[in-house]
């Protein structure tokens, strides 16, 4: 297993996710107990040695499993990470207790890797509110040794990373985004990379296969791939686009089953990123599956300045593109929950000033009114 140097520490390249973990009868609140324990042991007994989990995961009971699983190591033998659960506002007050809760959970009197959790326009407010005492506890924490590394996740657009960073940036020692070759663009991951790197932060990666996604692409997809490299497999392309990315640390990946635990082991066990010329590959595979269900929005907001109900239509439209794109998810939601009602996709009045001026010839109102019946 290739392993990355961080602090003075070696990471495992690859990283263990506890989000989809095997589950008895396909329940996701029931994770099977036996085969997260054979997981563990194949993935330390191959050099991974990085464990990631969080409150929410598993209906609350990924940190119990992987607590039993981990339990059975040597605790110098691993790197456990967890998170605040801010994507629910109601936990803001509850910082200690939930803390407290997560060391048992874990069977750990400390966690070597510590995150605000999902840092987006949701919660962003009161992540930074110092009357919930969120930031001040955590800092205690690792003074105290409960937390030895905090860090961040976040699914918020760069305004957010920017605010996020203004204010706990000289504090943060690494940052969890969704990268892969789709959302590299996307979802401006690039773009965030190059923010992050400003503050010389270090990228964690979640989604790596965009949850299952990219481990299988369509026939003329998979053929140009093989052109280029006949012997690697589909999801390795994904794992060799990251590892052409420098400020990559560890890659994180939701693995529910034995096979591709050993698959991903024996992925992450060399090293070879990508070439320029299979990096234009991936770029125009990435471009082409993204138009199939995207609106072609370029930002240039003349819509805007036509629209009686002040809509901001292009974050609208890139809100919209990401739900499509992805088919649901919560990415989408957590944003526009932070609008207004008025300034939300049911707001449009359908009156079509904006389409007059749009010159992509975007059917906004359709958009809108198709916005709108996803998220009832």
């Amino acid at each position: 297993m290739i392993c990355n140097v961080y602090q003075n520490e070696k990471l495992s390249s690859l990283g263990f996710g506890a989000m989809r973990l095997p589950c008895v009868n396909g329940c996701d609140t029931q994770p099977d107990q036996a085969a997260v324990n054979a997981m563990v042991d194949e993935a330390i007994k191959n050099g991974v040695n990085y464990f990631d989990t969080a409150w929410g995961y598993h209906g609350g009971q990924s940190e119990i499993v992987l607590g039993n699983a981990l339990s059975r190591h040597d605790r110098k033998s691993y790197h456990l990470a967890d998170k605040f659960p801010g994507y629910d506002l109601a936990n803001m007050t509850k910082v200690k207790e939930i803390f407290s809760e997560q060391l048992k959970k874990c069977q750990t009197d400390y966690f070597d890797f510590y995150l605000f959790h999902n840092v987006c326009e949701k919660n962003i407010d009161a992540y930074l509110n110092p009357e919930y005492g969120i930031f001040d506890f955590l800092m205690q924490m690792k003074r105290e040794g409960k937390i030895k590394h905090l860090g961040f996740s976040i699914h918020g657009d760069e305004n957010v990373l920017k605010r996020f960073l203004r204010a706990y940036g000289e504090n943060m020692e690494f940052c969890q985004i969704q990268l892969n070759f789709i959302d590299y663009g996307f979802q401006k991951a690039k773009s965030k990379i190059e923010i992050l790197g400003e503050h010389n932060i270090p990228v964690w990666v979640m989604e790596p296969l965009r949850g299952g996604r990219l481990a299988s692409l369509p026939e003329k997809y998979e053929k140009m791939l093989r052109e280029k490299r006949p012997d690697e497999t589909v999801p390795a392309w994904s794992f060799r686009f990251l590892q052409s990315i420098k400020p990559v640390t560890v890659v994180l990946s939701g693995m529910s089953s034995m096979q591709q635990l050993k698959d991903n082991i024996a992925t992450m066990s060399t090293f070879a990123p990508l070439n320029a010329d299979e990096l234009a590959v991936l770029d125009t595979i990435a471009n082409e599956m993204i138009s199939i269900k995207s609106l072609p929005c370029t930002g240039c907001r003349y819509c805007t300045s036509h629209c009686p109900q002040e809509l901001d239509i292009p974050l609208l439209i890139s809100m919209y593109n990401e739900h499509s794109f992805t088919g649901g998810g919560f990415i989408a939601p957590f944003r526009l929950s932070a609008l207004p009602d008025d300034k939300k996709p049911s707001a449009c009045i359908g009156c079509r000033s904006c389409e007059a001026v749009c010159p992509q010839g975007i059917k906004i109102s359709e958009m809108m009114s198709d916005f709108a019946s996803m998220l009832k």
